[in-house]
């Protein structure tokens, strides 16, 4: 059995507790650091003066860092040495569903990873390597194309997926590694490509950014051909450290899939390491399905249902009474329950229905707006359906009782294929550019779990679909770069419309991947998402490169559609150009805008490519003048690490300002409490500073208040939980 774990979040730093031996005193303590400098120096500078502490591996291709072995007191030891720096912000990831013992057990409205594939490629001789919370590599479906790992929590050679004795079990990396290359019962994207399993997150799937970075190190050490990186936070910046290592392991040669995030669907809300430049950031598509409604015949009124996390499916096949759940026990029977969103934990609601005999339970708002809800919970699985419904639905279904008796009935419809709405939207600050950089399937997404099989949704799940499709690409072309691959993903993408109009770029990048159409594709543009940036002047010209590469043997001519004239806005196209077999042709795209005659804020929209009687558009974005963008976020507050005497804070600016102000105040009345800190001379990027332990007054749960004071006078406050040990 693997060592017990512990993991510290407010040191960010992870201690494993070993067995202890006749002659250890204390237990030992591994730790991953960030250090200043040359690593091999400080190595040796370790081994000599710090002869106690076992220095077990040195970082220096993505980042600068030492893995740590020792006792809590000699570690506690360098606390004085300089070259240590801060360690960055602890990241969690939870998935919820429940398990299916067989991959043919329940397939309704489910997606299965190989349909995607309709290649005659498999993956075959591609390395991948996973980055995530470990991996079952015990499971049917994984054993065979697991070839070997590390773990960057407990420091070994044993990247198996927390179990329960550990702490928080997890089975996000086994899920992700069977998207791509499951190769059993359950087929992946690619399933005879090589799984190498890096475990950075430890129990309830969380790790700390120099985690995921050591192990990006580590599997481009061992040679892997992809990394997939279903992860990440909500610092929406280019230069967050896990970002720079992203296009540092590109630099090397290595294609990066990364999910774009869950946060949606507000705009600016992809986070690093999705935001790297170099990176492919990928949004989740979901997946046409069957999804239920109530309908009530008399008044001919349809209801959505979101069905609860945890719920069983909705499947009810006749019509049914409904009963308001809160009138009492008793009238339940053989009866949909309905209950107001309130202070009762929806897990309560759902179990008194079923205990009662309540064939299902609807759940209303209180707020005007949509929510979904779990009713998990450690006392037992709810068998009955139960589902959220509007505030407005549900007013509606209450005012029926008053009146009479009310019957539903559950109908079905089919969706169409759209972009999820939890999809993490962009752009990304202080570049501007186009996040995300594609889509793939995302929605209800069966894969491997630790003892079965479990579908889930998330851009966790999209990421993997397009490690998959890359591993088909690399099979397929093993001579093509990594702007080669990436753009022929980007350029066959199709576009989603709605209503007949293209969906942002913000919210899908280039389109939907298309693996057949990118190995085959008869030219890749390069550089075709067009973020001209930030316009400022009254009149200004932005020109960017874009290159066509034709793929065939034979020369291709193309053209450009000319775009609409818009009152503030000139376009400079080539018209008519050809492009010899096997060229690389650059061309100016050209852009002129005038400030005033614009609304300020994000501007985007597509441009057309023809050749023959194909169309591929390019996506454009600008911002004129200014944007809504946040202007502070990731700011993290704990003990710095080694020292019992000194906080740090970390708070991430996307641009210039004045100063920025933290306030405390109680979490339960919201009366303010006190000033932590303020801040001035802050730089756009990481800001890090340090404050004695004495000074930051009484320990508790508290709401911190950001308040960010602009240089033109403005300000703009945020608030996060925050908790000071």
């Amino acid at each position: 059995m693997r060592n017990f774990i512990f993991l510290t979040i407010c040191l960010a730093i992870i201690f494993i507790y070993f067995p202890m031996s006749v002659q250890a005193s204390r237990p030992l303590e591994s730790v991953i650091i960030e250090v200043e400098g040359d690593p091999k120096e400080h190595k040796e500078y370790i081994e000599q003066y710090h002869p106690f502490v076992e220095v077990i591996a040195t970082y220096e291709k993505l980042f600068n860092g030492l893995a740590l072995k020792g006792s809590a007191d000699k570690l506690a030891r360098m606390e004085s040495l300089t070259f240590i720096k801060a360690i960055h912000q602890v990241q969690t990831y939870k998935t919820q569903s429940q398990i299916i013992k067989s991959p043919n057990e329940s397939l309704k409205n489910l997606v299965l990873p190989s349909d995607l594939n309709t290649t005659k490629y498999t993956g075959k001789g591609v390395k991948v390597g996973v980055i995530d919370t470990g991996i079952d590599y015990n499971h049917e479906d994984l054993q065979k194309n697991y070839q070997s790992g590390y773990d960057l929590v407990d420091l070994d050679k044993d990247p198996m997926e927390t179990i329960p004795s550990e702490g928080i079990p997890t089975l996000h990396g086994s899920h992700v590694a069977g998207i791509i290359a499951a190769n059993g019962n359950l087929k992946g994207v690619a399933p005879d490509a090589e799984i190498f399993a890096y475990r950075a997150l430890g129990p309830g799937g969380a790790g700390t950014s120099v985690q995921v970075i050591a192990a990006m190190e580590q599997a481009v050490k061992d040679g892997v051909d992809v990394i997939n990186l279903s992860l990440g936070n909500s610092v929406n910046g280019p230069d967050y450290p896990t970002s720079v290592a992203v296009n540092r392991a590109i630099e090397l040669g290595i294609p990066v899939v990364i999910a774009n995030g869950n946060s949606g669907p507000n705009n600016w809300t992809v986070g690093a390491p999705a935001t790297a430049e170099k990176a492919l950031s990928v949004g989740a598509l979901t997946n046409p399905q069957l999804v239920p409604f109530l309908f009530e015949a008399i008044s001919n009124k349809e209801i959505p249902l979101t069905e609860m996390i945890d719920s069983s499916p909705w499947n009810l096949e006749k019509s049914y009474p409904i009963v308001d759940g809160q009138l009492g026990t008793a009238q339940m029977y053989g009866k949909i329950a309905v209950f107001k969103r309130g202070d009762i934990p929806f897990y309560q609601m759902a179990k008194s229905s079923e205990e009662n005999g309540a064939v299902a339970a609807l759940i209303y708002n209180n707020k005007e707006e949509v929510f979904q809800g779990s009713i998990e919970s450690r006392e037992g699985a709810v068998t009955i359906p139960v589902a959220a419904i509007s505030k407005q639905d549900g007013e509606w279904l209450m005012k029926q009782l008053e009146e009479k008796a009310s019957y539903v009935e559950t109908v079905y419809k089919e969706t169409e294929s759209t972009i999820a709405p939890f999809s993490s939207r962009g752009p990304v600050t202080i570049n501007w550019n186009i996040k995300p950089d594609i889509l793939a399937p995302g929605t209800n997404i069966l894969s491997t779990v630790p003892g079965g099989y479990q579908a889930l949704q998330g851009t966790s799940m999209a990421a993997p679909h397009v490690t998959g499709v890359i591993a088909l690409i690399k099979e397929a072309h093993p001579d093509w770069t990594v702007e080669q691959i990436f753009n022929a993903i980007r350029t066959t993408a199709a576009p989603i419309a709605k209503e007949g109009k293209l969906v942002d770029p913000i919210e899908q990048g280039m389109g939907s991947i298309r693996p057949l159409d990118a190995i085959n594709t008869p030219l890749i543009i390069h550089g075709a998402q067009l973020a001209f940036g930030q316009i400022e002047d009254y009149k200004e010209s932005k020109t960017l490169e874009i290159e066509i590469e034709n793929t065939t043997n034979e020369t291709q001519t193309y053209t450009f559609d000319i775009p609409k004239k818009d009152k503030g806005l000139t376009w400079k196209l080539p018209q008519r150009f050809t492009v010899r077999e096997h060229e690389t042709k650059s061309l100016p795209i050209e852009l002129q805008i005038t400030t005033p005659q614009l609304d300020k804020g994000i501007h985007q929209g597509w441009l057309t490519l023809n050749q023959d009687n194909k169309s591929y558009m390019l996506p454009y974005l600008f911002i004129n003048q200014s944007a809504d963008n946040p202007k502070a976020m990731g700011f993290e507050f704990s003990l710095k690490p080694f020292s019992e005497e000194t906080y740090q804070y970390n708070l991430y600016l996307t641009e210039q300002v004045e100063r920025v102000e933290v306030d405390l105040y109680t979490p339960d009345s919201l009366l303010f409490n006190r000033n932590l800190l303020e801040v001035k001379e802050l730089k756009v990027g990481m800001n890090t500073g340090e404050i004695r332990k004495d000074e930051i007054g009484k320990p508790g749960n508290y709401v911190a208040v950001i308040t960010v004071i602009l240089e033109d006078g403005d300000y703009e406050s945020h608030e996060v939980p925050l908790t000071i040990e």
